[in-house]
């Protein structure tokens, strides 16, 4: 499963999930494909869901809300395990992937 557009590229391959690219959303509604791919993998109900988000070089608002909304549907399966893969060579990530932690505090953050 893939959705690809001219600015970013989102697949899945196992239960990780993998983002490349620059990813404006107009709205959080323009997230709702990207929503809907990561819930089909947490309704697979994987031991461990990984975001590998190490490619993704831009995240606006509506996207940074979209990922805090899938890591609050993760929280709610306690026995999936959620690890988010960034960079600290990325400034928006190295801002706001701490604080999907705050919303999951059992969720696995590296930054490398």
């Amino acid at each position: 499963m893939e959705i690809k557009t001219d600015d970013y590229r989102v697949w899945i391959e196992g239960s990780n999930i993998f983002f490349d690219g620059a990813m404006r959303l107009a709205s959080s509604e323009a997230g709702a494909p990207v929503m809907a791919l990561a819930n089909s993998v947490l309704a697979s109900n994987p031991s461990t869901i990984t975001l590998d988000l190490k490619d993704l070089h831009f995240l606006n608002s509506s996207g940074i809300n979209l990922l805090a909304k899938f890591t609050i549907e993760v929280r709610k399966h306690p026995d999936v395990r959620l690890v988010v893969r960034g960079t600290p060579d990325i400034p928006w990530q190295s801002k706001s992937l701490p604080n999907l932690k705050k919303l999951h505090p059992a969720l696995v953050l590296l930054m490398n």
